[in-house]
């Protein structure tokens, strides 16, 4: 059965500054090029999951500009249902700076824009594909108000819940995390939201036992090229990343939730195998350059599968 992907989050025209490297301070440093892509952590994680075959439906603002348009029909043509984005007709649509170095690191600055504007009345005007759907996802690109009531709702439904808490510049609210099923931080955004920063298996496992002391049922810390550790109430494993040569690792941990939510079952019978499948989709993302544009269909991460079988 195809899963239904409810997602609230960001929509972003990510403006990428090619660098050999990042600037020291009072440095000046010349680009060795420029590119743009349409982005965003959530319009990542919908394009991702709905190119892993998942009927996906998007709750969002963008501003009444060219950037909204282009982003707007962009996901239409991911097959996205679009009828929850609103338009802004008083901030611009988000746009991320990303300095991209050449070992395919990245450092990224947002402009939130109109995505600060998502509000709990876009959730409520939602909720009948909110009620409707296999797994809601959100992160902290929009406001955690909006975040919390998507996430409140769902649980009322009996949907499951996915939080991204990236970036992790926001407090995350008692009442977002008793309503989070799944939380998928990487290992800096993991460290700063519980004080204890990753450094060897004891301190995942503090950082996993902060989450689930309040109310998060599974933890998934992913790890970069050395995997992603998951937590469940019973067990926990570090599942090692497939061995890919990084080009640009924007939008890699977009890619891992919106895959995961796509092939997850409802029920959590098969997590270990979604997050092989997720780890798959974002290790082929991170060998193309942008974020939406690298993230790959089903029938790619399939057949990466059965070549290293």
């Amino acid at each position: 059965m195809t899963n239904h992907v409810v997602i609230i989050g960001s929509i972003n025209i990510d403006n990428t500054l090619h660098v050999a490297r990042l600037p020291q301070p009072g440095e000046t440093i010349a680009m060795t090029g420029f590119s743009q892509a349409p982005g965003g952590k959530g319009a990542n994680q919908a394009v991702a999951s709905a190119r892993s075959g998942a009927a996906t439906t998007f709750v969002g603002r963008v501003g009444d500009d060219n950037n909204g348009w282009l982003m707007i029909e962009k996901l239409k043509k991911e097959g996205i249902d679009v009828r929850h984005v609103v338009t802004s007709h008083t901030l611009p649509t988000g746009q991320a700076y990303i300095l991209l170095q050449e070992s395919g690191q990245n450092s990224i600055i947002i402009d939130h824009g109109a995505n600060y504007q998502v509000m709990p009345e876009d959730v409520a005007a939602a909720a009948e594909p909110i009620k409707a759907a296999s797994f809601v996802i959100t992160e902290c690109e929009t406001p955690i108000p909006a975040a919390a009531a998507a996430f409140q709702q769902a649980k009322q439904a009996g949907v499951r819940t996915i939080l991204n808490p990236a970036p992790a510049n926001q407090r995350l609210t008692p009442e977002l995390l008793t309503h989070t099923d799944i939380i998928v931080p990487n290992e800096t955004e993991s460290g700063a939201l519980t004080g204890v920063p990753i450094t060897d298996a004891a301190s995942l496992q503090a950082n996993a036992a902060y989450f689930r002391d309040r109310g998060v049922g599974i933890v998934i810390i992913t790890l970069g090229e050395k995997g992603a550790y998951v937590a469940t109430p019973d067990r926990a494993q570090l599942m090692p990343a497939f061995s890919v040569q990084a080009v640009d690792t924007t939008g890699a941990g977009d890619a891992f939730i919106g895959a995961l939510a796509s092939e997850l079952q409802p029920n959590l019978s098969n997590l270990t195998s979604a997050v092989q499948y997720a780890q798959r989709a974002s290790s082929l993302a991170v060998q193309g350059l942008g974020a939406i544009p690298s993230l790959p269909h089903r029938q790619a991460v399939l057949a990466a599968a059965q070549e290293n079988e």
